[in-house]
């Protein structure tokens, strides 16, 4: 286990002990409090790790009333609540103050210890996850709006986006922004999901079930349970695996391998492709039925090469976390380097953006990365479409982001676009640019 404490609050001093030796034996370390006072001194010392599972009734008030004034001091750690069922109504008070879950005491020896696991593991895919950096991009600032409209219903969203250019980080802002941000966010990648496997990975097993079966195991649906699903490259699913998924996604319900009953579930689906979905419902390799279950609400997340006022910030942004991770001390790019970054094609995106840089800084070390430290290659430098032109209205803005991101150079402007200085000349003339980034 990790530095997690597991703070025990509950008044009876023998289902405490029992509580603390059920988490001790699966590796917890515990910490016992048998008053609403006691409680409150130990979360005082608590960090951030620790978590919180908390009878309702105490002799000097109750769970609530600990809840709330934690909320009330600003501490945010997980709290689990233990109920009789006669407290049912109670519990769902606390879940609306933020408490994480409730569970019945005669479940705590089931539920417990996979609900405190689910914690960790979803804390630990938080804190391995790229950092994310504010784009201010016009691109991605049409994305946020998208996100802020959809992100508090319960719609289901269809990412897509070339590899590497982080529909996955968009997921986790939808989740974020969500009303289901403190619960799991369950990440599948559907590309190495077996359709073999597929069916237990999804809903589950009992003990039992198949051979090897040798122990229960929970499903992604129960571990995102109240939360979201993100089913990322789900154009790779194996036909038989879309449609058992289509049938859970239309019936809200799903039953565990080897049960006899149906389970039903409340989890918000987001799903990602590379591909183009249409296509493959054209060529019988996508479900249609399925696409239009998925499909509410759509975010399009663009290639990097589109994006060029982005190229610069994010670079800086990753040299910061490569000097911090890698322990050196590079205080920017030469001039050539920036010009190397914003005339690559980048056909990995974000993902090759920062893979490169965190090379470049380790060679480096100090100063400023150079244009050999990139090692992004003549024949890759040469192959520009940052800003192929399209409609009238769209070239014109990124023919003017262009020449102010070469400073007025047309030359080094035209390679920015991937087009010829001739080109570039006759569209200036013909959107009345012509004099205005004039050089004296």
């Amino acid at each position: 286990m990790d530095k997690t404490k597991i703070i025990v609050v509950e008044d009876n001093i023998v289902y405490c002990e029992f509580v603390c030796n059920l988490l001790a034996r699966e590796g917890f370390r515990t910490v016992q409090a048998f008053h609403l006072s006691t409680a409150k001194k130990l979360l005082q010392q608590a960090t951030d790790n620790d978590i919180i599972v908390s009878d309702l009734r105490l002799p000097d008030g109750d769970g609530i009333d600990l809840l709330r004034w934690m909320r009330k001091e600003v501490m945010t750690q997980p709290f689990i609540v233990m109920t009789d069922y006669a407290e049912v109504h109670t519990a769902v008070e606390s879940m609306k103050l933020g408490s994480l879950d409730y569970i019945p005491k005669q479940l705590v020896e089931d539920k417990l210890v996979p609900l405190l696991r689910t914690i960790l593991k979803e804390r630990n895919i938080g804190r391995s996850r790229m950092p994310v950096f504010a784009r201010e991009g016009s691109a991605f600032q049409k994305i946020m709006h998208r996100i802020r409209l959809v992100a508090p219903t319960d719609m289901g969203v269809l990412i897509f986006g070339e590899n590497g250019t982080g529909k996955e980080h968009i997921a986790h802002h939808l989740h974020d922004k969500s009303k289901r941000s403190g619960k799991p966010f369950v990440a599948v990648d559907c590309g190495s999901l077996a359709k073999e496997l597929a069916p237990s990975a999804f809903f589950g097993h009992v003990k039992g079930a198949f051979t090897g079966a040798d122990s229960a195991k929970k499903g992604y649906f129960h571990e995102a349970e109240g939360g979201t699903l993100f089913l990322d490259e789900v154009g790779n699913l194996a036909p038989e695996t879309q449609q058992m998924l289509l049938r859970a996604i239309q019936e809200r319900r799903y039953r565990p391998i080897g049960d006899r009953a149906d389970k039903s579930f409340n989890v918000r689906i987001i799903a990602a492709t590379n591909e183009n979905l249409e296509k493959a419902v054209n060529e019988k390799r996508f479900r249609q039925d399925l696409l239009y279950r998925l499909h509410d609400f759509e975010i399009t997340v663009p290639p990097l090469r589109d994006c060029q006022e982005d190229i610069m910030p994010l670079a800086e942004f990753f040299r910061e976390i490569a000097n911090k991770e890698l322990e050196c001390k590079v205080s920017g790019f030469s001039s050539e380097a920036r010009k190397a970054l914003l005339t690559h094609s980048w056909p990995g995106n974000v993902r090759e953006l920062r893979q490169k840089i965190m090379g470049a800084v380790l060679q480096a070390q100090t100063g400023l990365v150079t244009k050999e430290h990139l090692e992004l290659g003549i024949n890759k430098t040469t192959s520009v479409v940052g800003f192929s032109l399209r409609n009238d209205e769209e070239d014109k803005e990124r023919i003017i982001r262009a020449l102010k991101q070469a400073g007025g150079n047309r030359k080094v402007a035209a390679e920015l676009l991937g087009i010829g200085r001739t080109t570039l000349y006759s569209k200036l003339e013909e959107y009345g640019l012509k004099y205005k980034f004039e050089q004296p």
